[in-house]
């Protein structure tokens, strides 16, 4: 159990300061940005405590906001994704998040492809709406969470492909 602490902590601190010292300085055509700090919410262990996950969540957005100074819009996105995270937990993986019997790294590509995909465009949609405040600016908003979204799903899975070859 402590070995699951010392390497969520990490994983909190340098998604933290990976999206505020590189990934918020990356900004394709004006609108692609990749926000990589979600991988904590999607690799959050599914058996922990649920009120500590959404407090963690919180914080997690909340440490983005302060750097971006962006006014708590990236905080409310983390605890919207940590909130229905059950949800579409259960949609993705059916009876096996059921009776907890689910280890993220076997399971099927559908599957997690599905769990990441609504994850991420959940959070982006969420954020984009609090950014822009204005259904004038609808087809922006689409636009920015879609591209960002794919390239955001692309940046985890190269993530995940990573840590998974450094561990065997």
């Amino acid at each position: 159990m402590n070995n699951v602490v010392i390497t969520n902590t990490f994983r909190f601190i340098f998604l933290i300061l990976l999206q505020v010292l590189l990934l918020n300085n990356i900004n394709f055509s004006g609108y692609i940005n990749p926000y990589l700090y979600v991988l904590f919410i999607i690799l959050y262990p599914f058996n922990g405590n649920q009120t500590l996950f959404l407090f963690l969540s919180f914080l997690l957005g909340l440490g983005v906001d302060i750097f971006e100074d962006s006014g708590g819009i990236n905080a409310a996105a983390c605890l919207v994704i940590a909130y229905i995270r059950p949800l579409i937990l259960r949609f993705s993986f059916g009876v096996s998040y059921d009776y907890q019997t689910i280890k993220f790294s076997n399971t099927p590509p559908g599957s997690r492809l599905s769990y990441i995909a609504i994850l991420v465009f959940v959070h982006h949609f969420v954020l984009f709406t609090l950014e822009f405040f204005n259904f004038a600016h609808l087809l922006l908003l689409f636009k920015k969470t879609f591209f960002s979204g794919i390239f955001t799903i692309i940046l985890v899975f190269l993530s995940l492909a990573l840590f998974n070859r450094k561990s065997r």
